[in-house]
C-alpha cells in the first residue's frame, strides 16, 4: 500500500488530493511541520531534505510533488486526470504540471519565508516585493490560460490542476487573489468543490 508522509498545508496536500481523486488506497503518516519532526533520524531516511512530500510504495522511497504526482498517474491512473502520450493536450499537462511547481511556487515561498516563517531581523522587505511582482506575472499568465476553458488543458480536470490549483489555494491564503482575476477565482471556486480537495484540506 502507498505510504504518504503529510503535513497540513504543504505540498503533500497535493499528492492527498491525487490519491483521494483516483480513489486508491493509502496510509497517511502525519508529520508535524516543525524542525523536530521533519528533520528526525528517522524521517531524514525518507527524505534526507526533511521536507514533505514523500511516499513509499513496493520498496520504492520518493519525494518531489510533481515527480511523486507523474509516476501515481502513470502506475495507477488508468488512463485518468492525464492526457495519453504523444497527443498535444500531454504536451500542455506536462506544461502545466511543471508550472505549478517551478514557476508557481517560488515566489509563494519567498513570500512565506519572508512574512512569516524567518524570525523578524532575516525578513527581506526587497524580497517580499519582488515575490510579489512575480506571483502577478503567475497569476496573469494563469487568468490568460484559462479563458474560455474549465481546467487547465481543456475541459478535463487533470494533474495539472491539482499542481496549480494548490499554488491558488496559497494565493487565496495570502489575500493576493482578487477580483482582479476573474477566471481563476472562478476556476479556484471549481476545485474547490471537489470532495478529494476538501478532504486533503481538512488534515
Amino acid at each position: 500500500m502507498i505510504k504518504l508522509f503529510h503535513s497540513p498545508r504543504t505540498r503533500s496536500v497535493r499528492i492527498y488530493w491525487l490519491l483521494e481523486e483516483l480513489g486508491l488506497p493509502y496510509e497517511l503518516h502525519t508529520i508535524a511541520f516543525n524542525q523536530e519532526s521533519l528533520k528526525s533520524p528517522d524521517y531524514l531516511k525518507v527524505n534526507p531534505l526533511g521536507k514533505v512530500p514523500a511516499i513509499q510504495d513496493d520498496g520504492l522511497t520518493m519525494f518531489e510533488s510533481g515527480a511523486i504526482l507523474e509516476y501515481l498517474l502513470e502506475k495507477y491512473g488508468k488512463g485518468r486526470l492525464a492526457p495519453p502520450p504523444g497527443t498535444p493536450e500531454r504536451g500542455a499537462f506536462l506544461q502545466w504540471v511543471h508550472f505549478g511547481e517551478a514557476t508557481a511556487l517560488p515566489p509563494l515561498g519567498d513570500l512565506a519565508q519572508h512574512t512569516l516563517f524567518r524570525p523578524e531581523s532575516e525578513r527581506i522587505a526587497a524580497v517580499v516585493t519582488d515575490a510579489r511582482a512575480r506571483l502577478t506575472n503567475v497569476l496573469g499568465v494563469l487568468e490568460q490560460a484559462l479563458k474560455g476553458r474549465q481546467y487547465l488543458v481543456g475541459d478535463e480536470f487533470t494533474g495539472a490542476d491539482i499542481m496549480n490549483g494548490y499554488a491558488l489555494v496559497l494565493t487565496k491564503w495570502f489575500g493576493l487573489l482578487s477580483d482582479d482575476y476573474p477566471n481563476l477565482v472562478a476556476y479556484l471556486a471549481r476545485l474547490e468543490q471537489r470532495p478529494a480537495l476538501q478532504k486533503a484540506l481538512a488534515s
